[in-house]
């Protein structure tokens, strides 16, 4: 760690300010930059830790460079794995081809960002601890004890959260909280398990938040007791601990509106902005002047090539894996040996001259109907953008013939929503937690705890929920697949009900930045990755170079080559 990242400690830019995300708390305005002492009162409080959740959205400032850090995390947990490609072409942010290819070294341009907004965000949540304390030992301008709790909870919170993607990605991180100095943050090293501190925030947390903020304060968007319940209980699974996560998910199950009652595309629809299924979620906002540093920063390369509504840079598009995994069997069941790549649906890809000009979307196609919820198509309408058409690819070779749909938003919902001259960078909320995947991580841990019955009928809660989705239509208006979702009648094994519950994850969740960090937890990653890269190069060119060799990331993500230079010594390379 170095001094550099405690420079924020000393002037904030505070920090209520250019972080305005959301509704109420988080429309501030700015203020300029202030030292501690001028925040020693109760407003300045309140304003770090406005600053502090304005980290949520993966950037510090500005709107272009934030994509790795982004709370989708859609290049390190989507295009890491194999469910999506980097996108656009060959030398575009060729970095994040590396990460595609798992080969990847420490001066990669994409670990120092991710590294270093992360730890903004835990510099922040320190800051805000540390300027609480002294207000409340200070003089007569104090918080109630009500306040001066829930604010300490909901530091710790995002504290947590913060140290969460750090430690997920690199594993082996430094930990400094409120009490350390500078000087003895300088010193810390990265060879501590940061897992029992992210747990004793978690913990404090879930003991000092209220259930619903929209009562206390009358706001949306700030932590509560269930984000830090199914945070805490994700954490617990990711150490193995079921018995310990399995309450805290059957918890928050409890106590949220049936899931089966909830709609799924209200999740990707800007206009279900912090509806019932989000349980922790990362605000986006267009500012008033029409500038987007607080939108969707993060996901902002993936709006559609060409002359498309979103007019942007062709990044994160869909793999060809990931939408035959969609195929589903004459009971509406997934093929969970992986069967779904025999006679694979590959769209247009490969063709050419005659046969390019000829293709006709096979809507005979039997598809579980979130895929095209999920991924856009050829001859599919896209959202109400009408139907995808070859432009809106940017290089169909090199990164196949399909494209992204949960972080973008419908054109008619453009106003207000996107920002001046950049229909790419919008305001739609990112999920970091939402209800249908506390579902499927209690399944996983009913599994791993032998009681397959409660798991089934989790999942089973998750896909019934599916059926309701409306058909997405071709452009000439007819169903663009057979669209069926069937339940599991039984689990008739442990094994079996494993690879149900990972495969629906895999469903459910498809590229909202899970699917790398499921396969690394569970211990598949090497033996996954490969597979698919012998399937996927066949037909996609950004898979062929033969660079790939899968390292060992149990240990950890390399560290920034920056980082290491500055510390010292102090901080150890993974690997």
């Amino acid at each position: 760690m170095t001094k550099k990242l405690y420079k924020s400690i000393l002037l904030l830019s505070v920090l209520a300010i250019f972080y305005s995300c959301g509704k109420g708390f988080l429309d501030a305005k700015p203020q300029g930059a202030l030292s501690e002492d001028q925040l020693m009162n109760t407003q300045g409080v309140e304003a770090a830790l406005i600053g502090a959740y304005g980290i949520m959205n993966g950037n510090i400032s500005g709107t272009w460079g934030n994509y790795s850090s982004g709370p989708s995390q859609w290049l390190f947990g989507e295009v890491a794995a194999d469910n999506a490609h980097k996108g656009s072409n060959s030398s575009d942010q060729s970095p994040m081809s590396d990460i595609e290819l798992h080969n990847v070294n420490p001066s990669n341009d994409n670990l120092p960002v991710m590294w270093r907004v992360y730890y903004e965000g835990v510099t922040r949540c320190n800051t805000t601890l540390r300027l609480l304390a002294a207000v409340q030992n200070g003089g007569s301008d104090k918080f109630s004890d009500e306040r001066a709790t829930q604010i300490a909870a909901e530091a710790k919170m995002l504290r947590g959260h913060y140290y969460f993607f750090l430690a997920r990605l690199f594993k082996n991180v430094p930990y400094i909280d409120e009490n350390m100095t500078t000087q003895e943050a300088t010193q810390v090293t990265n060879d501590k398990d940061v897992f029992p501190m992210i747990e004793a925030d978690f913990k404090a947390a879930m003991a000092g938040l209220p259930a619903d903020y929209s009562k206390p304060l009358g706001e949306v968007g700030r932590v509560d007791k269930y984000a830090a319940e199914s945070y805490l209980g994700k954490l617990y699974l990711y150490q193995k601990k079921y018995t310990d996560a399995l309450p805290l998910f059957k918890d928050v199950i409890t106590k949220k509106p049936a899931l089966t009652g909830l709609d799924f595309n209200a999740n990707f629809n800007i206009k279900g902005k912090n509806g019932d299924e989000g349980i922790l979620v990362s605000q986006s906002k267009i500012n008033a002047d029409g500038s987007g540093d607080n939108a969707n920063v993060g996901d902002m390369l993936a709006g559609l090539y060409g002359n498309s509504p979103g007019g942007c840079c062709g990044f994160f598009q869909p793999s060809i894996d990931l939408v035959n995994a969609f195929k589903v069997d004459a009971n509406g069941l997934p093929f969970l040996e992986g069967t779904y790549r025999t006679n694979p649906y590959k769209s247009d890809q490969g063709l050419s001259g005659t046969e390019l000009d000829n293709y006709q979307l096979d809507v005979t196609l039997v598809f579980d109907p979130r895929l095209d919820y999920t991924v856009g198509r050829r001859q599919v309408r896209y959202r109400d953008w009408g139907e995808l058409v070859p432009g809106w690819i940017r290089d169909q070779a090199f990164a196949g013939p399909f494209v992204a749909v949960k972080q973008s938003i419908n054109q008619a919902d453009f106003s207000g929503n996107v920002a001046n001259g950049a229909n790419y960078l919008n305001a739609q909320n990112i999920n970091i937690i939402r209800l249908s995947d506390v579902y499927l991580m209690a399944a996983e841990c009913a599994v791993e705890t032998n009681d397959l019955d409660a798991a089934k009928t989790w999942v089973n809660q998750v896909r019934t929920r599916a059926k309701a989705l409306a058909p997405v239509l071709t452009g000439s208006g007819q169903p663009a697949a057979v669209y069926k979702i069937g339940t599991y009648p039984s689990f008739g094994s442990q094994d079996y009900a494993r690879k149900a519950v990972r495969f629906e994850r895999r469903l459910e969740l498809a590229l909202e930045g899970h699917r790398y960090y499921d396969l690394v937890r569970w211990g598949t990653a090497k033996d996954v990755l490969e597979s698919y890269r012998t399937f996927e190069r066949q037909y996609v060119a950004s898979s062929q170079p033969a660079a790939f060799s899968y390292p060992d990331w149990d240990k950890g993500m390399r560290i920034p080559q920056e980082q290491i230079d500055r510390a010292q010594g102090i901080l150890k390379q993974n690997q």
